[in-house]
């Protein structure tokens, strides 16, 4: 059987749509925090177990008969580590026989401070002696889309990003792979830099929503701190406001571009462009 972790999830939920374009239900466990969440994928024959990463103790027995696991990174900034840790504890103890990760790109020498955790996961993956495939992922376009209306009403994207490119897939390319990858790979060991095929800076999202709705929207840089009191302005927590903040100024160095194409050659076409994305989005 194939398990993922997060499947009530943006990218989880994905994930099993794509596998169960490729397997028969009963082969897939979605394991979840709240069951009832996916009570609309139990209906449709996949296995649905309790999971919770801050529960320890109740992870192995949630991973009987599991042969490949995706495990999807916590959302939980800070607690990742320890959340990670229990995962894989629980998937040797439960016999699973290779292990996924979505990581983030290039790890083992990203900048951006999210990698920190990312590259303490793979360690511990490396150290579990499970065969694997770590899955790099490039950044989101839904990282952008998902402000979408708010840049269209006030006419402008804002960010530290200056003239940095940025690599960028949609969640579904991500989620594509992830499943391609359970089910097809041979899982020995294996690392992934996945991205999107085409590059864009903020100026060029900030054109596309301009095509797309038919308004002025242009890009406005900001230093890193303007930006991260910008987000806190408009209500998100100071921890979340800094951390996409340093995230954005790294970018602009960058930390979000790759042009290897290991995405497109992994799911066998090119990837979803950003006016696709942009274009749904606003629909």
């Amino acid at each position: 059987m194939y398990a993922v972790t997060g499947a009530s999830g943006q990218l989880g939920r994905l994930v099993i749509e794509a596998l169960l374009g490729r397997i028969e239900p009963g082969k897939i466990v979605a394991l979840v925090r709240d069951p009832a969440r996916v009570a609309d994928l139990s209906a449709r024959g996949v296995i649905v177990r309790a999971f919770d990463y801050d529960e320890a103790g109740t992870l192995a027995p949630a991973l009987a008969g599991v042969e490949r696991l995706l495990l999807i990174s916590s959302s939980e900034v800070g607690k990742r580590v320890a959340q990670h840790a229990a995962v894989i504890e629980a998937a040797k103890t439960a016999g699973v026989s290779a292990i996924a990760y979505t990581s983030i790109l290039r790890a083992d020498s990203s900048p951006l401070g999210l990698a920190v955790e990312h590259r303490a996961t793979e360690a511990a993956i490396r150290a579990s002696g499970m065969p694997y495939a770590l899955l790099r992922n490039g950044w989101y376009i839904e990282n952008y889309t998902m402000s979408a209306a708010a840049s269209i009403e006030h006419g402008a994207v804002i960010g530290s990003t200056g003239e940095g490119r940025i690599s960028a897939a949609a969640r579904r390319d991500y989620a594509e792979a992830a499943a391609r990858v359970l089910t097809d790979a041979a899982m020995t060991s294996q690392v992934y830099e996945l991205a999107g095929d085409e590059s864009f800076t903020l100026a060029d999202y900030a054109a596309a929503l301009a095509t797309a709705s038919g308004r002025p929207v242009t890009y406005v840089n900001m230093s890193e701190a303007a930006y991260r009191e910008a987000l806190e302005g408009i209500g998100l927590p100071g921890p979340l406001a800094a951390i996409l903040a340093e995230s954005s100024a790294t970018a602009a160095g960058g930390a979000l571009f790759d042009d290897g194409h290991e995405l497109s050659a992994l799911i066998g076409r090119a990837t979803t462009p950003l006016a696709t994305v942009v274009r749904e989005t606003l629909r």
